[in-house]
């Protein structure tokens, strides 16, 4: 059977249902022996490999956005990744972005891949619509992390930095009225997005870390009277856990306090930090 002859028609009508280059579609026309469907799905699948190349791109771009519904029960905190900073600024992107803190919210998601699987008020899912973005653009596009949280005892708050690239979202148990608690909760999210604590107990710190931290004190205090180790080892510690572990660390607003003290004395005593997530965006 002879090469099947692959015409300027046929290539165009190619382009118009596939919106690709011509010489891409002269590849498909002729690895599908100029069959119309088939290079359709030919073309497709080649897309589907760049996309994939796309994702291993690197996405050091994007934007942050946080929703609280009015009670401020239940919130979300989502994160969009995309390759260039023009993109990640633009319009269509912060629109996008801004309508996936509220729909994870308000329908309960705990996950991207929920989140992706969603539908948009028009009726398109988030994962189709990002495609679409992301066919229009050339540019990888991901959701790359959702935070949600729901407190029935509690209230939530967050903080997105300026540059919507660094943004945080608490969960509080306390009885305090919402509006009372908004400004230290705001102010608590502002803390965890500059000072990056690690834990919200101290039964959250990885069993590893301590192990090593404690080498490293073991080995700093040798020679040393046993009891005076012991000591030395346990102030090292306390000071560890201060630094990563959120209510035990210093204050933002005021290095004499601790966050526990802060929000006890604003919102009562026994409040208490269920929760907190820290996304970040680049270095």
């Amino acid at each position: 059977m002879g090469t099947m002859e692959i015409t300027s028609k046929m290539v165009a009508d190619l382009r118009e249902r596939t919106g690709q280059g011509m010489m891409e579609c002269k590849k498909a026309l002729a690895a599908t022996a100029g069959d119309l469907e088939a290079a359709v799905d030919w073309l497709r699948k080649q897309g589907m490999k760049s996309a994939d190349k796309k994702a291993d791109r690197e996405m050091g771009e994007g934007r942050i956005a946080a929703h609280i519904e009015p009670g401020s029960r239940s919130g979300a905190l989502v994160a969009m990744t995309c390759q260039t900073d023009f993109l990640a600024g633009s319009d269509e992107f912060r629109s996008l972005l801004g309508s996936l803190a509220p729909l994870a919210t308000k329908s309960g998601l705990a996950d991207v891949a929920a989140l992706n699987a969603a539908k948009l008020p028009n009726g398109t899912s988030v994962q189709d619509t990002v495609k679409l973005l992301v066919g229009k653009t050339g540019e990888n596009i991901q959701v790359a992390r959702l935070a949600r949280y729901e407190n029935k005892q509690g209230l939530l708050g967050s903080y997105v930095h300026h540059d919507s690239k660094k943004g945080a979202l608490v969960s509080v148990t306390t009885t305090a009225p919402a509006e009372k608690a908004e400004q230290v909760l705001r102010e608590l999210s502002m803390h965890v997005v500059m000072h990056n604590p690690s834990a919200a107990t101290r039964a959250e710190v990885p069993a590893a870390d301590l192990e090593r931290e404690k080498a490293i004190y073991l080995e700093e205090v040798k020679g040393k009277p046993a009891e005076m180790q012991q000591k030395i080892v346990a102030g090292k510690l306390e000071k560890f856990y201060a630094d990563r572990v959120l209510p035990e660390q210093k204050w933002i607003k005021d290095d004499s306090k601790t966050v526990q003290k802060v929000l006890e004395d604003a919102l009562g005593k026994g409040t208490k930090i269920e929760g907190f997530t820290r996304v970040q965006i680049g270095k």
